[in-house]
C-alpha cells in the first residue's frame, strides 16, 4: 500500500509534468497579452495552490479521464438545464431528485445561475455580485461540494455558468470603483466624459436596443461612464488589466474545485474590448480562452470549457481551437436550434439540411451541445443569405417567424410571446416552452384529444431529430413532461418586463407524478422520450464522432439523417408536416428494423405519418 507521502509526491510530479508540457505556450500568450512577468510568477504560484486544494477524489478523476480524453463523447451522455430553485427549491433540493434525473437518463446537469445576486440587478443570475457565494435562498458551497460529490457517485456530472465578461455593479471592485479607488476603476471602463464611450457607440452594436440602449452607462455619483455591453448594472471587466484575468482565473478554480465538471463561459465573444472595432471575436479573446484551456488543463483536467457563443457557425467554430492548440471543449449549436423552429413555421426543410452539412462536415473533434430550448429567447440568427437567393427578405421573414409562433397565422398551433420587440428595425425574439411551440398548450386549453396526440408525436418528433444531430443533446428542464408557458410572471414586478420568464417556470412535480399515467400528457410524453434515450444509450451508432450526413429525400418537409459507426448504420426520418408524407430515398435492397417500434422496413420510398419519424437500422 502506498504511504501518504508518497503518494502527495506522485501526484506533485503529476502537476509537475503537466506544468511543464504548458508552460512554454502559457508564458509566451501571458507574455504577449501583458508583458508582466510577475503577474505571471504570481499565477503560476496561486495554480500549484488551487491544485493542492483540489480535493483527492477530484485528482483521481482529473487523472482518471486524462487517460480517457474523449469520455464525455459517449453515446449516453445526455444533459439537462434547470434553475435551482424552480427544479427544486435549494441545493439540497436538488440532491433529493437525483434518483428522478437518473429516471431521465440525465448524466450532464447544468444548474443555471446560483451565484451571489441582487433581486431585481440579476438578469437572470448573470449579474454576479461574488463569485464564491451561492445565493442565499440556495444554499451555501458547502452545499454544492455535497451535491457535486453525490453526483459524482451516480455518474452525473454538473455544469455551471462562469459569467467572466461582467460583474453586477454590488460587485466589491464595483462599489470601490465607484467611490473612486484608481486600482478598482481600472478593472472595469471608466470615463470622466463622453468622447472615447461616443466613439465606441460608432462600432459596437448594440445588445438588447429596446430594453438597454446603448453600450455605457453615466454614474451621477462617481461622476464617470462605466462600459455596459448588456444591462446597466452589468459592468464589463478589463481584460487589458493583467489582475482582473488573474483574479478570475482564482475564481475560475475555485469554483472548479467544489467539484464542477463543465464550466460555460458566458458571454465569451465579448470580453476583450478594443477602440474601432465591433468588440466582438478579437484575437485577444482565443488567447484568452487558450490559456483558460492550458491552466484547467494543468490545475483540473477533467474539467471541461463550454463557450455560449451565440453566432453564426463560421463565428462559432474558431472557439474550439484546433487540434494542436485547443479552446473550447464544447460549443452550442445555436444556429441549428434556430433553423430547426424556421423548419417548423415553414415545413421546408432546405435549409436546416444545408446548416445540418456544414456542421457534419467538421472535424469530429469538435462537439456541439444540440438543443430545442434553453433559458433564453429564440433570435432568428438564420442564413440570409441562402433565403434571399429564394426569394426570402430578412425583415419580412421574421416578422413571418414571430408571427407564425405567437399563433398568429393560419396553420400554426404555437404559443408565446415576443422578446426584445423593436418597431424601429423589426426585429424581435421569441420565447416559449417546446410544448407549446409544438401545440401542447393549445390542445389543452381547446381540450382536443385529436390535436393533442400530434402535438405530443411532434414533440417526440423533434426530440428524436435532435438526439440524431451530431454531438451532446441537452433537454430544458419540464420539457420531458410538457410544461407550457408560465403566464405567472407578470405578477411578479421583478420579472414581469422580462417574457424570458414565460419559459422559466418552476417544476410542475404534481404533473411530473403522473408519468405513469398513460391517460395523461406526461404519461405520454416522458416513457416516449425515455425510450428515445435508451435506443440512443444502447446504439454505438449515436457517439459523437459517428459519420453522420444528410440524405436527399424529394420531400420539402421531411429532413433524413444517416449515422455510421464500426459497421452500424441508422437512418432517421423526420416529418415536419402536419400531413402524412413520403420520403423517395432508396438506401439498398436490405431490411432494416425501425428501433422505436421494433417493426421491420425498408429504406424506399418509406410513409411517414403527420409530425412523426423513424429510426431505421440496418439489419446485420
Amino acid at each position: 500500500m502506498m504511504k501518504t507521502g508518497s503518494k502527495s509526491k506522485a501526484k506533485g510530479e503529476i502537476y509537475e509534468a503537466r506544468f511543464s508540457r504548458h508552460f512554454e505556450e502559457l508564458k509566451w500568450l501571458y507574455t504577449e497579452l501583458y508583458d508582466n512577468s510577475s503577474m505571471f510568477a504570481e499565477l503560476c504560484d496561486q495554480m500549484r495552490r488551487y491544485y493542492a486544494e483540489r480535493g483527492e477524489a477530484l485528482k483521481e478523476s482529473d487523472e482518471k479521464r486524462e487517460q480517457h480524453p474523449d469520455w464525455y463523447k459517449r453515446n449516453d451522455m445526455l444533459g439537462m438545464m434547470l434553475y435551482i430553485d424552480n427544479f427544486a427549491g435549494t441545493i439540497r433540493g436538488v440532491e433529493k431528485k437525483l434518483d428522478y434525473l437518473e429516471a431521465c437518463n440525465v448524466n450532464y446537469v447544468h444548474l443555471m445561475p446560483f451565484l451571489d445576486t441582487v433581486e431585481g440587478r440579476s438578469d437572470g443570475g448573470y449579474a454576479v455580485a461574488d463569485f464564491r457565494k451561492v445565493q442565499e435562498k440556495l444554499g451555501t458551497m458547502e452545499d454544492l461540494a455535497h451535491l457535486t460529490a453525490s453526483c459524482h457517485k451516480r455518474g452525473i456530472n454538473i455544469c455551471m455558468d462562469f459569467v467572466m465578461n461582467h460583474t453586477s455593479e454590488d460587485h466589491e471592485w464595483a462599489k470601490r470603483a465607484r467611490q473612486g479607488d484608481g486600482e478598482y476603476m481600472s478593472r472595469y471602463f471608466f470615463f470622466d466624459n463622453y468622447e472615447i464611450p461616443a466613439m465606441y457607440e460608432k462600432t459596437v452594436p448594440q445588445v438588447f436596443p429596446t430594453t438597454a440602449p446603448g453600450n455605457f452607462t453615466w454614474l451621477p455619483d462617481a461622476g464617470h461612464f462605466v462600459m455596459t455591453s448588456f444591462y446597466p448594472y452589468q459592468w464589463d471587466l478589463n481584460y487589458k488589466n493583467p489582475r482582473v484575468f488573474n483574479e478570475m482565473m482564482y475564481n475560475f478554480l475555485y469554483l472548479a474545485n467544489q467539484g464542477i465538471d463543465i464550466i460555460r463561459i458566458d458571454a465569451v465573444p465579448y470580453i476583450w474590448k478594443e477602440l474601432n472595432t465591433q468588440c466582438r471575436n478579437l484575437p485577444q479573446v482565443h488567447t484568452i480562452v487558450r490559456m483558460m484551456r492550458m491552466i484547467c488543463e494543468i490545475v483540473c483536467p477533467g474539467v471541461l470549457l463550454l463557450g455560449e457563443v451565440v453566432m453564426e457557425p463560421e463565428k462559432v467554430v474558431p472557439y474550439f481551437g484546433t487540434v494542436e492548440k485547443p479552446e473550447c471543449h464544447m460549443l452550442y449549436n445555436v444556429t441549428t436550434m434556430a433553423t430547426t423552429w424556421h423548419t417548423v413555421a415553414t415545413r421546408d426543410v432546405s435549409l436546416l439540411k444545408k446548416q445540418l452539412d456544414i456542421v457534419n462536415g467538421l472535424p469530429k473533434e469538435y462537439v456541439f451541445l444540440n438543443y430545442l430550448r434553453c433559458h433564453d429567447d429564440i433570435g432568428w440568427g438564420l442564413d440570409y443569405g441562402t433565403l434571399m437567393q429564394e426569394g426570402i427578405g430578412e425583415r419580412s421573414h421574421k416578422k413571418y417567424l414571430n408571427d407564425f409562433f405567437q399563433g398568429f397565422t393560419e396553420g400554426s398551433v404555437s404559443r408565446g410571446e415576443l422578446y426584445n420587440a423593436d418597431p424601429v428595425t423589426g426585429d424581435a425574439r421569441f420565447c416559449g416552452t417546446t410544448a407549446s411551440m409544438c401545440g401542447i398548450e393549445k390542445a389543452g386549453f381547446e381540450g382536443d384529444p385529436e390535436a393533442m396526440e400530434k402535438a405530443i408525436r411532434f414533440d417526440v418528433t423533434l426530440h428524436a431529430y435532435m438526439f440524431m444531430q451530431s454531438g451532446i443533446p441537452v433537454l430544458y428542464s419540464g420539457d420531458e413532461i410538457g410544461q407550457v408557458n408560465d403566464y405567472t410572471y407578470k405578477e411578479d414586478p421583478n420579472k414581469a418586463a422580462d417574457s424570458r420568464y414565460l419559459h422559466r417556470g418552476p417544476m410542475r412535480w404534481e404533473l411530473a407524478a403522473q408519468i405513469k399515467d398513460p391517460d395523461t400528457v406526461e404519461g405520454k410524453l416522458f416513457p416516449r422520450l425515455k425510450r428515445l434515450e435508451e435506443i440512443r444509450k444502447r446504439e454505438k451508432a449515436f457517439v459523437c464522432d459517428a459519420d453522420t450526413w444528410t440524405i436527399e429525400t424529394w420531400e420539402a418537409s421531411v429532413l433524413c439523417i444517416g449515422r455510421h459507426y464500426e459497421g452500424e448504420t441508422i437512418i432517421g426520418l423526420f416529418n415536419f408536416s402536419e400531413f402524412d408524407k413520403t420520403a423517395w430515398i432508396d438506401e439498398g435492397g436490405e431490411e432494416y428494423e425501425e428501433l422505436f417500434t421494433g417493426a421491420h422496413m425498408q429504406p424506399r420510398g418509406v410513409n411517414i405519418p403527420a409530425y412523426g419519424f423513424y429510426y431505421l437500422k440496418k439489419k446485420s
